[in-house]
């Protein structure tokens, strides 16, 4: 077992856990793969085409979210979240390791969502299905066996959140950072937003850090750099409240602070969908 505060595991360590039957036995492996609507890809076909073995399918998009929202992916209550993470296999006492077939994409998310529910033993698969397909490891295709529920049970943590109107009479609030995970081009407004009917700009007082900078190949940079980036737009005392389009990006910058040693980290759930489609809300271009 390892220690909570490692919320990044290499495909090496999860394929010696899960060679040994004492500890696989309290590892859940969850693939949250998820993509852009615009990307002609369906994630949960391509679960069933191939997986890390014993995995099961995390849908935030759909099963694992808040209904009767025209918002993408919200974080669903804690009841809804007990039910449907028990289903997958989950106890209280289990390690949950999330991956996402695209490297570091989705899995982030995931991973947010179980520490905004309580479940600090949770981590993500540094490089994703990619890096497990890469070093050669054993992988399992067609549809997963039945397994039975788990004893899962979420406790939420409101500090992991924000909402819209919150964040918006803390604009000026100089013991918080906003950081924007969306690429600099969204940020400054010089691109329209891919989805229709929302402004382009970013939040007054927001500082732009596009997720991609802090990956390479899919893989994390060093905890050292990571530090680099995060001490560059903060000081280590304040809030860092993270968005991006639609609360999935947001979840990577999340990740990489935590492991760059910032503990006081939240995530607005709505992002830039529901910020750039309310006039209500400031823009700056």
């Amino acid at each position: 077992m390892i220690s909570p505060a490692n919320n990044i595991v290499s495909a090496a360590w999860l394929n010696q856990q899960l060679s040994d039957a004492v500890l696989a036995a309290s590892i859940v492996v969850l693939d949250a793969s998820a993509f852009m609507p615009d990307v002609p890809r369906d994630p949960q076909q391509e679960f069933i085409d191939v997986r890390i073995p014993t995995a099961r399918f995390f849908d935030f998009n759909h099963k694992i979210a808040a209904p009767n929202t025209d918002l993408p992916h919200m974080l669903p209550s804690a009841d809804l979240f007990t039910t449907e993470v028990a289903k997958l296999g989950v106890n209280n006492t289990s390690h949950v390791v999330i991956y996402d077939s695209q490297g570091m994409f989705s899995a982030p998310r995931g991973w947010w969502m179980f520490k905004a529910m309580g479940h600090d033993n949770v981590s993500v698969l540094d490089g994703g299905l990619p890096a497990w397909l890469a070093a050669g490891y054993a992988t399992q295709t067609g549809e997963p066996a039945a397994i039975e529920s788990g004893d899962f049970c979420a406790k939420f943590r409101p500090n992991w959140v924000i909402d819209a109107d919150t964040l918006c009479q803390k604009l000026d609030d100089k013991q918080i950072q906003i950081i924007d995970a969306r690429p600099s081009a969204r940020f400054l407004a010089t691109v329209k937003e891919p989805r229709a009917g929302i402004r382009s700009g970013h939040m007054p007082n927001a500082k732009n850090l596009p997720f991609g900078n802090l990956l390479v190949n899919g893989h994390f940079l060093a905890t050292e750099q990571l530090k680099q980036q995060f001490d560059g737009l903060s000081n280590n005392q304040q809030q860092l409240i993270f968005s991006c389009g639609s609360g999935v990006t947001a979840c990577i910058l999340a990740l990489a602070a935590q492991q760059a040693g910032r503990d006081n980290v939240t995530v607005y759930d709505g992002s830039w969908t529901e910020w750039g489609a309310n006039e209500n809300y400031p823009v700056v271009k």
